[in-house]
């Protein structure tokens, strides 16, 4: 493979978009098409980058003509396996958004056949790449075993983010598409095995078709001890109030973030709001002969808070770094699947009544 990556993007919508800007600001990255619904977003994201690639609305046709190296999928979750099976058997590497799948057994099939071919498969989970989730992450393995974590990720949604949304959960809820990122930290964290999963949901809209939920709640338990819960809402009625809650406890105290630029300021449904760290809050536990703290708490900020854009660059960087250096995928993928297997338990939890054993 020459050193310039022909990429095909597949779906124009926000994270459709911050991709193929990253690709087109990465010159190892050639842009062969950009590939969306009929709805003029392919248009708008071709308009942005300088109007000089070709739009298409068809994958298949735009698979065939392009002949991609790699294709990089931001579209509806149910779409992720059947477009991401038949980039790797036309011969492309494959840069997939969250969730791998709509489905466990997809997430699975999606995995295996990158493995059969021997092509490359990175999954955007954009946290990875965020340097303060990465200290956050760090800061928690000082704390001590168990661990208790609690997230969320509320999203007072309205206008054009509530009819995305609405579109996003015709075909999954809010806890399977958003928790994967926060469960995948979890795992960070404990480096323990997740033993039982719950889950809980509420519908509170008639806008969406019969069955489908805008609340999910899970709880998981990991083998160490350690406990963990997330919460994801979408929706013009979900409250402002504790929309960002990021925060670890342990035997020697906690970690919490602390989004001084977001929280209660109404912008849970500001994208750029979901990642920002501004500064994390350390805790610490031990107290003196008369049951007083020994030391003040720390505040740690890392200096590189990137913005959307800039996250996405990151992504694709490394996707980027893992063709050109034949990275070993194996852990990453593994820890996708992990990740879409108890998200999946938290959904038949709260469909089954029943708490769920993996």
């Amino acid at each position: 493979m020459s050193k310039t990556i022909r990429i095909l993007c597949v779906g124009a919508g926000h994270m459709g978009r911050s991709h193929a800007l990253a690709y087109h600001r990465i010159p190892e990255f050639e842009i062969v098409g950009i590939c969306s619904r009929d709805d003029g977003s392919g248009e708008r994201v071709n308009d942005e980058l300088g109007g000089g690639y070709t739009v298409f609305h068809d994958f298949e046709k735009a698979l065939a003509e392009t002949k991609p190296d790699a294709v990089s999928i931001s579209t509806y979750p149910d779409t992720h396996a059947p477009y991401a099976k038949a980039a790797f058997e036309a011969g492309a590497d494959v840069f997939v958004e969250k969730p791998l799948a709509d489905t466990v057994a997809g997430a699975e099939e999606i995995v295996a056949m990158a493995r059969e071919k021997g092509r490359k498969l990175v999954v955007g989970y954009i946290l990875r790449h965020h340097p303060s989730w990465q200290k956050f992450i760090e800061m928690s393995h000082d704390l001590g075993k168990p661990l208790v974590m609690r997230m969320n990720l509320n999203q007072q949604s309205f206008g054009d983010n509530w009819t995305t949304h609405k579109n996003l959960m015709s075909s999954i809820s809010p806890i399977v598409d958003c928790a994967v990122h926060y469960v995948d930290v979890m795992c960070q964290m404990t480096r323990s095995k997740p033993v039982r999963v719950s889950g809980l949901g509420a519908r509170l809209t008639d806008e969406l078709p019969e069955g489908k939920i805008n609340y999910g709640h899970l709880q998981v338990t990991f083998e160490d001890g350690s406990v963990g819960w997330y919460e994801a809402g979408w929706g013009p009625m979900m409250s402002e109030m504790a929309f960002f809650v990021k925060d670890v406890v342990g035997p020697k105290g906690c970690v919490t973030i602390e989004p001084r630029e977001a929280a209660g300021s109404g912008m849970s449904s500001d994208i750029d709001s979901h990642t920002k760290t501004n500064t994390l809050r350390r805790h610490y536990s031990k107290l003196d002969e008369n049951n007083q703290f020994v030391k003040e708490d720390s505040w740690v900020e890392t200096g590189d808070e990137p913005d959307h854009d800039e996250l996405c660059k990151r992504e694709q960087e490394y996707f980027l770094k893992s063709i050109l250096e034949d990275l070993d995928l194996s852990d990453h993928m593994n820890d996708a699947l992990n990740s879409m297997r108890i998200v999946d338990a938290a959904d038949r939890s709260y469909r089954t009544g029943q708490t769920i054993n993996l």
